[in-house]
Protein backbone atom coordinates (compact mmCIF):
# COMPACT_ATOMS: atom_id res chain seq x y z
CA UNK A 1 0.00 0.00 0.00
CA UNK A 2 2.79 2.64 0.89
CA UNK A 3 4.33 2.20 -2.71
CA UNK A 4 1.07 2.34 -4.35
CA UNK A 5 0.55 5.60 -2.46
CA UNK A 6 3.48 6.86 -3.17
CA UNK A 7 2.95 6.47 -6.97
CA UNK A 8 -0.25 7.86 -6.67
CA UNK A 9 0.18 10.65 -4.70
CA UNK A 10 1.58 13.45 -7.06
CA UNK A 11 -1.02 11.83 -9.55
CA UNK A 12 -4.10 12.36 -7.66
CA UNK A 13 -4.48 16.09 -8.75
CA UNK A 14 -4.55 15.38 -12.35
CA UNK A 15 -6.56 11.74 -11.51
CA UNK A 16 -9.09 13.51 -9.38
CA UNK A 17 -9.68 16.50 -12.33
CA UNK A 18 -9.86 13.40 -14.90
CA UNK A 19 -12.46 11.21 -12.89
CA UNK A 20 -14.56 14.37 -11.88
CA UNK A 21 -14.74 15.12 -15.98
CA UNK A 22 -15.63 11.40 -16.56
CA UNK A 23 -18.50 11.94 -14.03
CA UNK A 24 -19.73 15.46 -15.46
CA UNK A 25 -19.79 14.29 -19.03
CA UNK A 26 -21.67 10.84 -18.13
CA UNK A 27 -24.46 13.29 -16.14
CA UNK A 28 -25.11 15.76 -18.77
CA UNK A 29 -25.57 12.56 -21.51
CA UNK A 30 -29.29 12.97 -20.78
CA UNK A 31 -29.64 16.64 -21.97
CA UNK A 32 -28.83 16.14 -25.04
CA UNK A 33 -27.89 19.40 -27.70
CA UNK A 34 -28.95 21.56 -24.55
CA UNK A 35 -32.20 21.17 -24.59
CA UNK A 36 -33.43 21.17 -21.28
CA UNK A 37 -36.21 19.16 -20.56
CA UNK A 38 -37.76 17.80 -17.48
CA UNK A 39 -37.27 14.40 -18.06
CA UNK A 40 -33.52 14.83 -19.09
CA UNK A 41 -32.97 17.21 -16.35
CA UNK A 42 -34.57 14.77 -13.94
CA UNK A 43 -32.22 11.43 -15.16
CA UNK A 44 -29.30 13.86 -14.81
CA UNK A 45 -30.00 15.06 -11.34
CA UNK A 46 -30.25 11.16 -10.53
CA UNK A 47 -27.18 10.30 -12.30
CA UNK A 48 -25.15 12.97 -10.58
CA UNK A 49 -26.84 11.88 -7.47
CA UNK A 50 -25.46 8.67 -7.99
CA UNK A 51 -21.83 10.16 -8.89
CA UNK A 52 -22.29 11.86 -5.21
CA UNK A 53 -22.36 8.54 -3.44
CA UNK A 54 -19.89 6.78 -5.21
CA UNK A 55 -17.47 9.67 -4.72
CA UNK A 56 -18.58 10.00 -1.03
CA UNK A 57 -17.57 6.41 -0.48
CA UNK A 58 -14.45 6.67 -2.04
CA UNK A 59 -13.66 9.85 -0.14
CA UNK A 60 -14.83 8.24 3.03
CA UNK A 61 -13.27 4.89 2.49
CA UNK A 62 -10.57 4.74 0.03
CA UNK A 63 -8.79 7.81 0.52
CA UNK A 64 -7.79 7.99 4.14
CA UNK A 65 -6.27 3.81 3.75
CA UNK A 66 -3.75 5.44 0.74
CA UNK A 67 -3.35 8.79 2.00
CA UNK A 68 -3.60 9.16 6.22
CA UNK A 69 -3.05 12.97 5.86
CA UNK A 70 -6.81 13.38 3.73
CA UNK A 71 -8.03 12.72 7.27
CA UNK A 72 -6.89 15.76 8.60
CA UNK A 73 -10.03 17.59 6.41
CA UNK A 74 -13.51 17.15 8.17
CA UNK A 75 -16.56 15.57 6.44
CA UNK A 76 -18.57 16.59 9.39
CA UNK A 77 -21.67 18.95 8.31
CA UNK A 78 -21.54 22.60 9.74
CA UNK A 79 -23.89 23.26 11.89
CA UNK A 80 -27.70 25.16 10.84
CA UNK A 81 -26.62 28.69 11.38
CA UNK A 82 -22.94 27.96 10.54
CA UNK A 83 -24.39 26.83 7.17
CA UNK A 84 -26.34 29.89 6.80
CA UNK A 85 -24.08 32.37 7.41
CA UNK A 86 -21.78 30.71 4.70
CA UNK A 87 -24.46 30.75 2.19
CA UNK A 88 -25.14 34.54 3.10
CA UNK A 89 -21.88 35.50 2.11
CA UNK A 90 -21.92 33.93 -1.24
CA UNK A 91 -23.84 36.70 -3.01
CA UNK A 92 -21.03 39.22 -2.28
CA UNK A 93 -18.23 36.28 -3.99
CA UNK A 94 -20.56 37.22 -6.96
CA UNK A 95 -20.45 40.58 -7.12
CA UNK A 96 -16.26 40.62 -6.39
CA UNK A 97 -15.83 37.65 -8.71
CA UNK A 98 -17.80 39.42 -11.74
CA UNK A 99 -15.96 42.98 -10.97
CA UNK A 100 -12.07 41.27 -11.01
CA UNK A 101 -12.68 39.17 -13.86
CA UNK A 102 -13.85 42.22 -15.28
CA UNK A 103 -11.51 44.58 -14.50
CA UNK A 104 -8.50 41.81 -15.69
CA UNK A 105 -10.39 40.94 -18.95
CA UNK A 106 -10.44 44.72 -19.64
CA UNK A 107 -6.76 44.80 -19.16
CA UNK A 108 -6.35 43.01 -22.58
CA UNK A 109 -9.11 43.51 -24.72
CA UNK A 110 -12.53 45.57 -24.67
CA UNK A 111 -15.60 43.56 -22.48
CA UNK A 112 -18.76 43.64 -24.45
CA UNK A 113 -21.58 43.99 -21.81
CA UNK A 114 -25.34 43.85 -22.63
CA UNK A 115 -28.42 43.67 -20.62
CA UNK A 116 -29.50 40.25 -19.09
CA UNK A 117 -33.00 39.68 -20.88
CA UNK A 118 -34.78 36.62 -21.06
CA UNK A 119 -37.50 35.40 -23.19
CA UNK A 120 -40.23 33.45 -20.98
CA UNK A 121 -38.98 29.81 -22.62
CA UNK A 122 -35.09 30.81 -21.26
CA UNK A 123 -36.46 32.03 -18.06
CA UNK A 124 -38.29 28.65 -17.39
CA UNK A 125 -34.64 26.74 -18.93
CA UNK A 126 -32.40 28.91 -16.62
CA UNK A 127 -34.83 28.02 -13.61
CA UNK A 128 -34.78 23.99 -14.06
CA UNK A 129 -31.27 23.95 -15.01
CA UNK A 130 -30.94 25.89 -11.47
CA UNK A 131 -31.90 22.74 -9.66
CA UNK A 132 -28.73 20.22 -10.77
CA UNK A 133 -26.50 23.69 -10.89
CA UNK A 134 -27.28 24.54 -7.09
CA UNK A 135 -27.92 21.34 -5.31
CA UNK A 136 -26.24 19.11 -7.10
CA UNK A 137 -22.93 20.21 -8.83
CA UNK A 138 -21.08 22.11 -6.64
CA UNK A 139 -21.34 19.12 -4.43
CA UNK A 140 -20.32 16.59 -7.13
CA UNK A 141 -17.43 19.13 -8.11
CA UNK A 142 -16.20 19.83 -4.48
CA UNK A 143 -15.67 16.69 -3.34
CA UNK A 144 -13.52 15.54 -6.66
CA UNK A 145 -11.88 19.17 -8.17
CA UNK A 146 -10.94 19.75 -4.10
CA UNK A 147 -11.30 16.67 -1.81
CA UNK A 148 -9.88 14.22 -3.87
CA UNK A 149 -6.96 16.59 -5.35
CA UNK A 150 -6.18 18.39 -2.72
CA UNK A 151 -6.50 16.15 1.20
CA UNK A 152 -3.94 13.81 0.23
CA UNK A 153 -1.30 16.31 0.36
CA UNK A 154 -0.29 17.07 4.28
CA UNK A 155 1.41 20.27 3.88
CA UNK A 156 -0.28 23.56 2.99
CA UNK A 157 2.57 24.43 0.87
CA UNK A 158 1.51 21.39 -1.34
CA UNK A 159 -2.35 22.41 -0.90
CA UNK A 160 -1.91 25.68 -1.99
CA UNK A 161 0.49 24.32 -5.50
CA UNK A 162 -2.31 21.72 -5.75
CA UNK A 163 -5.33 24.53 -5.75
CA UNK A 164 -3.38 26.28 -7.91
CA UNK A 165 -3.22 23.31 -10.33
CA UNK A 166 -6.33 22.58 -10.35
CA UNK A 167 -7.68 25.88 -11.15
CA UNK A 168 -5.65 26.38 -14.38
CA UNK A 169 -6.90 22.63 -15.10
CA UNK A 170 -10.37 23.67 -14.71
CA UNK A 171 -10.02 27.00 -16.26
CA UNK A 172 -8.31 25.22 -19.60
CA UNK A 173 -11.76 22.85 -19.52
CA UNK A 174 -14.03 26.16 -19.44
CA UNK A 175 -11.81 27.89 -22.27
CA UNK A 176 -14.68 30.75 -23.26
CA UNK A 177 -14.88 31.27 -19.43
CA UNK A 178 -11.09 30.58 -18.15
CA UNK A 179 -11.02 33.75 -16.20
CA UNK A 180 -13.97 33.10 -14.03
CA UNK A 181 -13.51 29.17 -14.08
CA UNK A 182 -9.94 30.08 -12.44
CA UNK A 183 -11.09 32.73 -10.30
CA UNK A 184 -13.61 30.21 -8.62
CA UNK A 185 -11.61 26.97 -8.32
CA UNK A 186 -8.84 29.03 -6.48
CA UNK A 187 -11.77 30.88 -4.59
CA UNK A 188 -13.16 27.47 -3.65
CA UNK A 189 -9.70 25.65 -3.47
CA UNK A 190 -8.85 28.50 -0.53
CA UNK A 191 -11.96 28.09 1.38
CA UNK A 192 -11.36 24.35 1.44
CA UNK A 193 -7.64 24.64 2.47
CA UNK A 194 -8.26 27.42 5.49
CA UNK A 195 -11.63 25.78 6.63
CA UNK A 196 -10.11 22.06 6.92
CA UNK A 197 -13.31 21.12 5.44
CA UNK A 198 -15.29 20.96 2.11
CA UNK A 199 -18.79 21.42 2.88
CA UNK A 200 -17.92 25.26 3.63
CA UNK A 201 -16.58 24.85 -0.47
CA UNK A 202 -19.38 23.35 -1.01
CA UNK A 203 -22.09 26.18 0.44
CA UNK A 204 -20.15 29.08 -1.20
CA UNK A 205 -20.13 27.25 -4.82
CA UNK A 206 -24.14 26.54 -4.13
CA UNK A 207 -24.62 29.90 -2.81
CA UNK A 208 -23.02 31.69 -5.43
CA UNK A 209 -25.08 29.97 -8.03
CA UNK A 210 -28.15 30.44 -6.03
CA UNK A 211 -27.39 34.03 -6.37
CA UNK A 212 -27.03 33.95 -10.18
CA UNK A 213 -30.53 32.19 -10.60
CA UNK A 214 -31.91 34.86 -8.18
CA UNK A 215 -30.49 37.92 -9.73
CA UNK A 216 -32.60 36.37 -12.90
CA UNK A 217 -35.24 36.75 -11.61
CA UNK A 218 -34.50 39.67 -10.14
CA UNK A 219 -33.59 40.94 -14.07
CA UNK A 220 -36.78 38.89 -15.50
CA UNK A 221 -39.32 40.76 -12.97
CA UNK A 222 -37.67 44.39 -14.08
CA UNK A 223 -36.90 45.24 -10.82
CA UNK A 224 -33.26 46.08 -12.29
CA UNK A 225 -31.03 45.99 -15.00
CA UNK A 226 -27.87 43.58 -15.12
CA UNK A 227 -24.96 43.86 -17.34
CA UNK A 228 -23.12 40.88 -18.22
CA UNK A 229 -20.85 39.74 -20.55
CA UNK A 230 -21.07 35.84 -22.51
CA UNK A 231 -17.38 35.04 -23.33
CA UNK A 232 -15.75 35.37 -20.64
CA UNK A 233 -19.20 34.88 -18.12
CA UNK A 234 -19.03 38.21 -16.45
CA UNK A 235 -22.66 39.36 -13.90
CA UNK A 236 -22.18 43.34 -13.03
CA UNK A 237 -24.45 43.81 -10.58
CA UNK A 238 -26.61 46.91 -9.78
CA UNK A 239 -26.10 49.31 -6.67
CA UNK A 240 -29.23 47.54 -4.81
CA UNK A 241 -28.06 44.36 -5.28
CA UNK A 242 -24.35 45.38 -4.31
CA UNK A 243 -25.74 46.92 -1.16
CA UNK A 244 -27.95 43.78 0.04
CA UNK A 245 -25.09 41.39 -0.56
CA UNK A 246 -22.48 43.56 1.86
CA UNK A 247 -25.56 43.44 4.41
CA UNK A 248 -26.33 39.64 4.30
CA UNK A 249 -22.26 39.20 4.06
CA UNK A 250 -22.05 41.11 7.38
CA UNK A 251 -25.17 38.98 8.97
CA UNK A 252 -23.57 35.67 7.59
CA UNK A 253 -19.54 36.52 9.38
CA UNK A 254 -21.89 37.12 12.31
CA UNK A 255 -23.62 34.19 12.49
CA UNK A 256 -20.56 32.15 11.88
CA UNK A 257 -18.65 34.08 14.64
CA UNK A 258 -21.30 33.48 16.87
CA UNK A 259 -22.03 30.31 16.54
CA UNK A 260 -18.14 28.78 16.11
Amino acid sequence: MNKLSTFLKPLMPIIAVAYATALIYITAQPLGDNELSFGGEFTSCLLTLGAICLTLYLIHRLLPKLFPSASQFSLRLPTLPVALGVLLIAPLWLVVEGYVIYGLTSLFHAVQLEPLTHTTEEFREDLLASIHAVLLAPVLEELCFRQMAISPFRSRSAQIFVCVLVAVLFGIFHVRNFPGAFLGAMFYGMVFVLSRNIWYSVLIHAGRNLTVTLVGVYSWLGLGEIQMAKIPVIFLLDAKIIIISIILALLGIALIKKNK
